[in-house]
């Protein structure tokens, strides 16, 4: 008969490559904890009921086991009557998520704020907005980093969607048919903190789905850290040199000694495709698994603490690179009066006057194309010069030709004039 925890039925031992295969402890040992904390809360109700045969450690749920049995005796032993590590494992993972959900939203709050305090040093710093990465027109830097305030705050209700769903027990589920003994499973489930039992066995043993909405969480977030981060590689580019980083967060090269690296924003980048690959992973082990339970469903855990791991961490490094960042107000503004950018607003300033859009923006194009031929910028052209391409053209242009011109004209909730970012960020302060 073999010694494993199942083994009453086989006459053989496991293949040394197979049962190597199939372990899973290594894996498990980030639910131990958990795993500790809930075989406690069930030993009181089945103390009284069956018996248990002893059983060597297969994995995180026999080795608990087998230590309360080295602990308890006797009582050790009933620890798994009424349950099977089905059931056990869906708990285990429901209270990792939830314990997890709770460290990534005060990371994503953390970055948040520091977000929200860069704003608020640069309500007066005006830069180029890009479209196509091509200067389009001015706006100011806080309005951008507000921007991602709020991608992630939309993270955030992600996050807290997430888990609401995972907040509920499998306990009680048995291997997938329930559990043959007087279990109360609301009070378990109280007892553990979870907001309600899980209405069907069957869903409570065979579904990871509340795992794939914390990973795809994840990757949302991590895709919004990996364009907050990629720009923050091409801010402090020579070529752009809107940012620098202070030494203690960049790093250096082993052959060129002029180097001054962004190395932990293009990891963050890159490791965005490593939690979407997570998601993808989940995806692909539940696609097509007939109820109930299946060994598949031991390669959830690898996804699953892979991506909140990474997430964490790029959250915490990100609020610190947030934080530590130098922006260049002279630089950025500099760049946001070159190319053209205030071209929409004589646009604006020709409809506003009675004239179609359409032709107004044919105008403005030829004034484009005539500066940039005299090497002149919008603002050096004289009145008489502007009125050689429309009658429209008064005095009252000079107005529309400065930055704060066109920051102040784009006076709609939402957008970028002074008064409207300092409303957004009143909003996100609250």
């Amino acid at each position: 008969m073999s010694e494993q925890p199942w083994g009453g039925r086989f006459e053989e031992e496991p293949d040394p490559l197979i049962d190597r295969f199939t372990q899973q402890l290594r894996i498990d040992q980030a639910l131990q904890e958990i795993e500790t904390e809930f075989s406690d809360d069930h030993l009181p109700p089945v103390a009284g009921e069956g018996k248990v045969r002893a059983s060597p450690p297969e994995d995180i749920h026999m080795a608990v086991e087998q230590r309360l049995r080295e602990k308890l005796g006797a009582l050790g032993g009933k620890l798994h009557t009424g349950r099977s590590r089905n059931d056990q494992v869906a708990a285990d993972l429901r209270l990792y998520v939830k314990a997890a959900g709770a460290q990534l939203l005060e990371a994503i709050s953390a970055l948040e704020s520091a977000l929200i305090g860069r704003a608020e040093e640069h309500l007066d710093t005006v830069m180029p907005g890009y479209t196509h990465t091509q200067r389009a027109q001015p706006v100011l830097l806080a309005h951008h980093l507000l921007a991602y305030v709020e991608m992630f705050r939309r993270d955030q209700g992600r996050f807290r969607d997430a888990l609401k769903r995972a907040d509920v027990s499998p306990l009680g589920a048995g291997a997938l048919a329930g559990s043959g003994f007087p279990i109360d499973r609301i009070a378990l489930a109280e007892d553990l903190g979870f907001a309600a039992a899980a209405a069907n066995s069957l869903d409570a043993v065979a579904d990871r789905d509340f795992a794939l909405e914390l990973i795809a969480a994840c990757s949302t977030a991590m895709i919004h850290l990996s364009r907050l981060c990629g720009e923050i590689v091409l801010w402090t580019s020579a070529e752009f040199s809107f940012a620098n980083l202070p030494d203690s967060l960049a790093s250096g090269s082993s052959m060129m000694p002029n180097k001054k690296n962004p190395c932990a924003a293009e990891l963050i980048r890159a490791k965005s495709g490593r939690v979407a690959g997570d998601l993808v992973n989940l995806l692909m082990v539940l696609k097509g698994l007939p109820l109930a339970y299946n060994r598949d469903l031991q390669e959830d855990k690898e996804a699953l603490f892979d991506a909140v791991d990474t997430t964490l961490s790029c959250l915490q490094v990100t609020a610190r690179l947030v934080g530590g960042v130098h922006f260049d107000r002279e630089v950025m503004r500099s760049a946001a009066l070159a190319g053209y950018t205030l071209a929409t607003e004589v646009a604006d300033y020709l409809s506003r006057k009675g004239m179609p859009f359409r032709d107004a923006h044919r105008i403005v194009g030829q004034l484009v194309a005539k500066a940039i031929e005299s090497h002149r910028r919008l603002e050096d052209f004289s009145l008489a010069e502007l009125q050689q391409f429309s009658g429209l053209f008064a005095a009252d242009v000079v107005d529309h030709l400065t930055l704060e011109g066109a920051l102040k004209s784009r006076d709609v909730i939402g957008g970028t004039s002074p008064a409207r970012v300092k409303e957004a960020l009143a909003r996100v302060k609250a």
